[in-house]
């Protein structure tokens, strides 16, 4: 009976010990390669609506899934299909701040912001700010994006 009880002792106290690691995350530096390539490929799909480049296809996972201002989930199928067919016009696209921080070799959550001036239907224009968060995971020796979660935000 005792020998049961030191043994889930044991197994309770390596489960406490392997949790608490998993949850270490460390900041980027501003030297870290695979930071700076990680903002790179942010920066690409912040500029998307003016360069129309079809980055997404590239950058999102197979298993992507965002989730839009307005509360819309979409699959990475619906963002490739919205950057081939956007008619919106768009200029002064660019990212403002990008942080990267990273939580083992293989995943990083990346906080960012954009701004962007769009033109309406009705010929109106206006500056919109995006703020959002995005998860990458490193599979087969590649990063890219599974989740994006994404809100307005106030012009500055």
């Amino acid at each position: 009976m005792k020998f049961i009880a030191t043994l889930g002792f044991i197994g309770a106290a390596l489960f406490v010990i392997v949790a608490a690691n998993a949850q270490q995350g460390k900041w980027a530096g501003t030297d870290d390669q695979t930071a700076k390539s990680i903002i790179d490929m942010e920066r690409q799909w912040a500029e998307a609506s003016c360069t129309h480049s079809l980055i997404v296809q590239d950058i999102l996972a197979d298993d992507f899934q965002g989730t839009s201002p307005d509360g819309k989930r979409y699959s990475k199928k619906e963002a490739v299909e919205e950057s081939r067919t956007s008619k919106t016009e768009a200029r002064d696209c660019h990212l403002d701040d990008a942080k990267v921080h990273f939580f083992g070799d293989n995943t990083a959550l990346v906080y960012g912001h954009e701004t962007a001036t769009r033109r309406s239907r009705d010929g109106k224009e206006s500056t919109r700010s995006l703020i959002w968060t995005d998860t990458w995971l490193k599979r087969n020796g590649a990063w890219q994006i599974v989740a994006a979660q994404d809100m307005w935000g106030d012009c500055k």
